[in-house]
C-alpha cells in the first residue's frame, strides 16, 4: 500500500494539531462542568463562552445566537422540527429542495407525517435552485425556506443571499445548512439574510460530536432536546467542553488567510479536473463549473461502477467516495446525480474528490495517473465500452 493520499475531506477532516492541543487540557486538568459555580466548572464556562465568540465572529452573528449542538444533523433537526412545531399556528408550509442532506431530507419527511407540508424545489443540470420556482411555491401557509450553502457531493453554491431576500420578503423564515460551507466560504448571516444556520466541525479541521446552530434572535423555536439550563435553556445536557473548544479553535484558523488557502485550493482542484478530462474519455464534471466549493470535484466516468472505482483507488492508497450503491447502502444512484438529470446508469459511475489544507500538487498527478489505469482496466472488463469503441 506505501502511499496514503486522503482526498475524502467533504468527509471529514483531520484534527488539527493546534486544535488538538487547544482540545487536552479540557479531558484532564481543565475536567470542570460549566454548570458547576466552583472555580473549575468557571474555568470550563468560560472557554466555552470564549470558543461561542470565535464562531459568532466567524459568522458575523451575536454571541448569544450560537447554540452548541452535537453536530450538523442535530443542528438541522433542531432547524426544521423547532421552527416547525413552534410556529404551526402560522402555517404548516415548508419549502426545500431535491438536492439536501438527508439530515433536512428525511427530517421533512418526518414532518410530513405529522402533518405539515413540504415542498421540493427541482434543480437545474447544476445543482442550483430556480428562484421563480422558489417565489411561486410560497403560500400564506409558508413558515420555513431551507435550502443547503453548497451541496455535499457536487459542490454547488446556491444563490444564498437571493434566498434570504426572498425569505426576508415574505416574512418567513430562512434556514441553510452550511455544514459544507463554514470553515471554506466567508459568511455574513446578516449581508445574506439568514435566520439559522447549521455547521459542524469536523468539515474544518475540528473534532467529530460537536456543531452548531445560529439561531437570529427573535426567531421562535422549540427547543429540541429538553432537561436542563444549558444553552440557555434551549439545548439541555452538560456542554462537550473540549469539542467544544476545538470548535473554536478550528473555526478561528479556518478564516486565517482564506483567500490565500481558497487561490490554493482552487488551483489545486482546477488541475485535478483538467488532468482528468485530457487522459479520460467519456468524462462528465457534475456540479457548476465555478460556483463550487474550492475543494470539490465530482465526476461521472461512463461504462464503469462507482463502487468498483471507489475500491480500485483505495487498494493503492487513495480515499475518496461516491454516490453510488456501496456508500449509500441502496442500489439506488445518488438522489443528488439523479435531480441535476443523469440518467442511472452514469450516476452509477460517480467519484467524489474533495481537497483539503494538506493535498499536494503531487499527490493530484500521482491520483490522476492511477484513475487513467483503473478506470481503462474496468471499462475493458464493460461489453458497452467496447461497443462504442467499435462505433467509435
Amino acid at each position: 500500500m506505501g502511499k496514503k493520499i486522503y482526498m475524502d475531506n467533504s468527509a471529514t477532516t483531520p484534527v488539527k494539531q493546534e486544535v488538538l492541543d487547544e482540545m487536552l487540557p479540557f479531558f484532564s486538568t481543565k475536567y470542570g462542568n460549566p454548570s458547576s459555580i466552583y472555580s473549575l466548572g468557571s474555568q470550563s464556562k468560560n472557554a466555552v463562552e470564549i470558543s461561542r465568540e470565535k464562531v459568532a465572529k466567524a459568522l458575523n452573528a451575536k454571541t448569544n445566537e450560537i447554540f452548541f449542538t452535537a453536530g450538523g444533523s442535530e443542528a438541522d433537526n433542531w432547524a426544521l422540527k423547532g421552527v416547525a412545531f413552534a410556529n404551526r399556528k402560522k402555517g404548516n408550509h415548508i419549502i426545500t429542495s431535491k438536492i439536501e442532506h438527508h439530515g433536512i431530507l428525511h427530517t421533512c419527511e418526518y414532518l410530513q407525517k405529522q402533518g405539515f407540508k413540504v415542498t421540493y424545489l427541482d434543480v437545474d443540470e447544476y445543482g442550483i435552485v430556480d428562484l421563480k420556482q422558489l417565489e411561486k411555491a410560497i403560500t400564506d401557509e409558508t413558515i420555513l425556506i431551507s435550502i443547503m450553502f453548497a451541496n455535499n457531493e457536487i459542490g454547488t453554491i446556491q444563490p444564498i443571499k437571493e434566498i434570504g431576500k426572498i425569505a426576508k420578503d415574505n416574512d418567513i423564515y430562512f434556514h441553510t445548512d452550511a455544514v459544507q460551507a463554514v470553515g471554506h466560504i466567508k459568511i455574513d448571516v446578516d449581508e445574506l439574510n439568514i435566520d439559522l444556520l447549521s455547521l459542524a466541525a469536523h468539515k474544518f479541521y475540528g473534532p467529530k460530536g460537536i456543531g452548531a446552530l445560529f439561531i437570529r434572535q427573535g426567531v421562535k423555536i422549540d427547543p429540541l432536546i429538553s432537561g436542563g439550563a444549558q444553552e440557555r435553556s434551549r439545548r439541555a445536557g452538560t456542554e462537550n467542553v473540549p469539542g467544544i473548544i476545538g470548535m473554536g479553535k478550528a473555526i478561528e484558523i479556518a478564516y486565517e488567510n482564506l483567500d490565500e488557502k481558497n487561490t490554493r485550493l482552487i488551483r489545486l482542484r482546477d488541475r485535478l479536473i483538467n488532468k482528468i478530462f485530457e487522459k479520460i474519455d467519456y468524462v462528465r464534471l457534475n456540479g457548476h463549473p465555478t460556483k463550487r466549493l474550492p475543494g470539490n470535484v465530482n465526476i461521472c466516468f461512463e461504462f464503469i461502477e462507482g463502487e468498483s472505482l471507489l475500491l480500485s483507488l483505495d487498494m493503492v492508497g487513495i480515499a475518496g467516495s461516491s454516490g453510488s450503491a456501496c456508500t449509500s447502502g441502496t442500489l439506488e444512484p445518488s438522489h443528488v446525480l439523479l435531480a441535476i438529470g443523469l440518467p442511472h446508469e452514469i450516476a452509477h459511475g460517480s467519484l467524489r474528490l474533495s481537497l483539503g489544507d494538506f493535498n499536494t500538487e503531487e499527490e493530484v498527478d500521482f491520483v490522476v495517473e492511477k484513475l487513467v489505469e483503473i478506470v481503462a482496466r474496468l471499462r475493458s472488463m464493460s461489453p458497452l465500452y467496447e461497443n462504442i469503441k467499435e462505433v467509435k
